[in-house]
C-alpha cells in the first residue's frame, strides 16, 4: 500500500499517515460563512482537499473514505447581509449555497460526504455546551455561555502562541462578564429580529467555534484522522475547536492531523478591495477563463507555499491543457502513473505531480497522461469542452483574412499584415504560423464581432 506523508501542523513536522480506522478514513475542512460569492482564494483548500480526497480513495478504496465540509449558515456576516437588503436570511443562505455549489463544481471539486448545515446542529451544539458547563470548562454570564481559557493547560499548542502572545495578537472582544480576556463565546443571546432558538440559558444563537466541534463528534465521533483548512484559521478558530472538543470528549483526540494551507496573492500582491485586485471565482468564469484553468494554476503552488495568481500562469495553464486534451482526445485513460502517486504522497506535492505530467506528455504517454491528470482532476469530460469554441459559419472569413495577411506580408504591406495579427489577437483567434501555413483555433474570448472592424 502507498505510504502517505503529510505535514501536521499539530507537531510541525511531515508524518508517516496512519488512520485511526483504514476501513473509515474521515477528513473535515472548515468551509464557507455563506453571505456572498467565493473569493479566489476560497477556493485553495478546497482544491487541496479535493486532491486528498482523491489521493486517499485511491489508496484506500472509495468506500473507505468519509469527507465533510460545513457550511455556516448562522452568523453575524449573515445577519447584516440580511439587513442590508431586506431580504430572509434562508433566502440568503440558500442562494449562496447555490453559488457555492455551481462554483466549486466548476473548478472539478467532488461534493464531499457530508455537507453540514450549522443551523440542523443546534441541539448536538447545546449538549456539547452543557456538558462543558458540567465539567467546569464553561460558565454562564448574562445569557452568554463562555468557554474558560483558564481550564485546559493546552491551550495554545495547535498555533504555538502563549496566552499573552494571543492576547497582544488577537482582537479580543473586552466584555465584562468574561473571567479572563481570552475566553470565548460559545452561546449568545439573540434579540427578536435575530435568529434564536431556545436553551437553558434563554433564546440565542451559537458561536462560531462550537459548531465544528458539535458536527464533527456527530458525524465522526470524538476522535477522526484529518482536519483543514486556512492558516488565518489556526488561531483562533482552530485552536479554539481543539480546546473545547479535547475537554467536551477527553477520552478523544480530536483531529490526529492537521493541514493548513497558505494564503493567495495576485500578481505577487496581497488580494484585497483597497488594492482594487480582489475577484471571485465567478468573476474569473464569466470572464471565460475555464474552471480546469483555474485548477490548474491553483495547483502548481504546493499548498503550504502563497500562491500567487497571474495572467502569464493562466496562460501558460490554457495552452498546456490544450495540447494536453488535443493529444488524449481519441486514447483511453491507462494506469495512473506511480510517479504522480508519490508526488501526491509527499505531503500533497501537486506541484511535483503535475511536473510528472508535463514528463509523460513529452514522453507521447497519452493513455498515461490522461489518467494521471484525471487523478489531479484534469482531462475529465466534466471539465472538458472549453477548449473547443464554436465559430458558427465565421471560419471562411477568418480562412479569408489569413489569406489576405499571408499576401500583404508577400507584398511587404508590413502594416496590414500587422493590422491583422492585432485584428486576430483581438477576436480571440489563436494563430499559428508554421512550415505548411498559418493555422488558427478560436480561443476562449472568440469574439466574432472584432473580425468586422478588420
Amino acid at each position: 500500500m502507498t505510504q502517505i506523508r503529510l505535514h501536521n501542523s499539530k507537531t510541525r513536522q511531515k508524518e508517516v499517515f496512519t488512520p485511526l480506522d483504514p476501513e473509515n478514513v474521515r477528513m473535515y475542512l472548515c468551509g464557507p460563512t455563506v453571505y456572498n460569492r467565493a473569493h479566489l482564494g476560497n477556493s485553495r483548500n478546497v482544491l487541496m482537499f479535493d486532491v486528498l480526497f482523491r489521493l486517499l480513495r485511491h489508496v484506500y478504496g472509495a468506500d473507505h473514505v468519509t469527507y465533510a465540509r460545513n457550511f455556516t449558515d448562522v452568523d453575524d456576516k449573515i445577519n447584516a447581509r440580511a439587513a442590508e437588503s431586506g431580504r430572509p436570511i434562508s433566502q440568503i443562505t440558500e442562494e449562496t449555497i447555490g453559488w457555492y455549489h455551481a462554483d466549486m463544481d466548476a473548478l472539478g471539486a467532488l461534493r464531499p460526504t457530508h455537507e453540514p448545515r450549522a443551523t440542523a446542529y443546534i441541539a448536538q451544539m447545546v449538549a456539547m455546551i452543557e456538558g462543558l458547563i458540567a465539567k467546569g470548562h464553561a460558565y454562564a454570564a448574562e445569557g452568554h455561555v463562555l468557554f474558560a481559557v483558564d481550564s485546559y493547560d493546552a491551550y495554545g499548542a495547535l498555533s504555538g502562541r502563549s496566552v499573552d502572545d494571543m492576547i497582544a495578537g488577537a482582537r479580543v472582544e473586552v466584555a465584562p462578564y468574561k473571567k479572563n480576556p481570552m475566553d470565548f463565546v460559545l452561546w449568545k443571546p439573540s434579540s427578536d429580529d435575530l435568529p434564536g432558538w431556545d436553551s437553558p440559558w434563554g433564546r440565542g444563537r451559537p458561536g462560531w467555534h462550537i459548531e465544528c466541534s458539535a458536527m464533527t463528534d456527530a458525524l465522526f465521533g470524538p476522535s477522526f484522522d484529518i482536519h483543514g483548512g486556512g492558516t488565518d484559521l489556526m488561531f483562533p478558530h482552530h485552536e479554539n475547536e481543539v480546546a473545547q472538543s479535547c475537554c467536551a470528549h477527553p477520552e478523544g483526540g480530536f483531529a490526529q492531523v492537521w493541514l493548513h494551507n497558505e494564503m493567495l496573492q495576485v500578481e505577487g500582491k496581497k488580494m484585497s478591495k483597497s488594492l482594487g485586485n480582489f475577484f471571485t471565482i465567478r468573476d474569473l468564469l464569466d470572464q471565460g477563463i475555464p474552471g480546469e484553468v483555474i485548477r490548474f494554476v491553483m495547483l502548481g503552488t504546493h499548498y503550504r507555499k502563497p500562491m500567487d495568481w497571474t495572467d502569464r500562469k493562466r496562460a501558460d495553464a490554457d495552452a498546456t491543457l490544450r495540447k494536453w486534451r488535443e493529444m488524449t482526445a481519441d486514447v483511453a485513460a491507462g494506469a495512473v502513473s506511480d510517479n504522480v502517486i508519490a508526488a501526491l504522497a509527499d505531503d500533497l506535492n501537486t506541484a511535483g505531480a503535475m511536473a510528472e505530467l508535463f514528463k509523460l506528455a513529452s514522453a507521447g504517454e497519452a493513455e498515461t497522461l490522461k489518467a494521471s491528470a484525471q487523478m489531479l482532476g484534469f482531462l475529465t469530460d466534466e471539465l472538458g469542452g472549453w477548449d473547443r469554441v464554436d465559430t458558427g459559419d465565421h471560419g471562411p472569413r477568418i480562412e479569408a483574412l489569413l489569406i489576405e495577411r499571408a499576401e500583404a506580408r508577400k507584398a511587404k504591406d508590413f502594416a496590414r499584415a500587422d493590422a491583422l495579427r492585432d485584428g486576430f489577437a483581438a477576436a480571440g483567434v489563436l494563430v499559428k504560423d508554421t512550415a505548411d501555413g498559418a493555422t488558427w483555433e478560436a480561443g476562449p474570448n472568440f469574439d466574432p464581432s472584432k473580425l468586422n472592424e478588420l
